[in-house]
């Protein structure tokens, strides 16, 4: 029964693991066909892989870093780097997909950092 257990665990990694390159691949190749996609339709996809992947992929070990990183990339995502002629408007898109596909990973793992350190007392 143990090794079934730990099979399914390694399967719901494998999941999320896959769902993070599906999340990074579409918001990356969303910014160049911007008005072919409803943005409605991008940014829902994108938060509902990015809530599979904060509640399948993030682990206790990697919460804070994980924390850390997302917030740097938030704060990246108020540059506006479509002032770079020629290619800061895809740059922009690119940033602006990836931090909604970020933002929605760190919900679930942000709300079980808070759940654990009220758990401790």
């Amino acid at each position: 029964m143990a090794v079934r257990i730990g099979k399914q665990k390694m399967e719901w990694f494998r999941i999320g693991h896959y769902t993070f390159f599906v999340g990074i691949f579409l918001a990356i190749v969303a910014s160049f066909f911007r008005s072919y996609i409803p943005p409605e339709v991008l940014i829902t996809t994108l938060f509902i892989l990015g809530l599979l992947v904060g509640l399948l992929n993030i682990t206790a070990e990697e919460t804070t870093p994980f924390l850390v990183a997302a917030l740097a990339l938030m704060l990246a995502g108020i540059v506006n780097f479509g002032l770079i002629p020629g290619i800061g408007i895809y740059i922009r898109d690119m940033l602006s997909n990836v931090v909604v596909f970020v933002a929605a990973a760190v919900i679930p793992v942000a709300l079980k950092a808070i759940w654990n350190l009220a758990s401790e007392r």
